[in-house]
């Protein structure tokens, strides 16, 4: 679920100057996209576990509900408005339960105490930027269409800033042989999910109330 973007934001027209979202390659890449997300969130799942990284863990959980926005993005992108913002909704439920549990898990983390794998956090965090890279990458065409096109756009490269953030905490465990750099980069992934999950939730109601009054007009 990416903690940085909304794939809900506006109404398809805006922005339209930019390639159309009804185009055939741009579903193609958002569906090479969502399969990277699945695949990368197996991986760093796995290695959160074993390494003993909350980071990690929660990047993991962050590539799978990318997964599932690039999904819905692929369904609403011709629906209207009130179907739109409902998927926002959804979107910003996901999100704060990720932040709720990330953030129990570093709390819990922290009451078991010791020390994840400095070169397993480092090495999966590089193998996670290059993937956010190259869904960035394949999405650069598309960063000046409609807010949803734009806002997909900018969650990869958003990602692949918080990819940067675990290989940084990966480099503090390594240097101070302490989980904190850990904890402290999972908790402000936590931080911006229940952020930006709450901010998304108040723009959904916002959109499904203007929908229902332009209707009832």
């Amino acid at each position: 679920m990416s903690l940085y973007c909304d794939h809900h934001g506006e109404s398809p027209e805006a922005g339209s100057a930019g390639k159309s979202a009804q185009s055939p390659q741009y579903r193609r890449i958002l569906w090479t996209a969502l399969v990277v997300n699945l695949a990368m969130f197996g991986v760093e799942a796995g290695a959160g576990w074993r390494s003993g990284s909350v980071s990690l863990l929660a990047d993991a959980i962050d590539f799978f509900g990318d997964a599932a926005n690039y999904g819905v993005t692929l369904a609403v992108l011709a629906s209207g408005t009130a179907l739109r913002a409902r998927a926002a909704l959804l979107k910003s439920a996901s999100m704060l339960f990720f932040g709720l549990f990330v953030a129990g898990r570093a709390w819990w983390s922290f009451a078991q105490g010791g020390v994840p794998e400095a070169a397993t956090m480092g090495a999966v965090g590089f193998l996670a930027l290059a993937a956010n890279v190259g869904v960035a990458w394949m999405l650069y065409a598309w960063r000046e269409g409609d807010a949803n096109m734009r806002s997909v756009w900018l969650c990869s490269r958003n990602d692949a800033i918080g990819n940067i953030a675990v290989m940084l905490a990966a480099l503090g465990v390594l240097g101070t042989a302490s989980a904190w750099p850990d904890l402290m980069v999972a908790l402000g992934m936590a931080a911006l999910a229940i952020w930006g999950g709450a901010s998304v939730a108040q723009q959904a109601w916002a959109e499904l109330a203007s929908d229902h009054v332009d209707k009832g007009a």
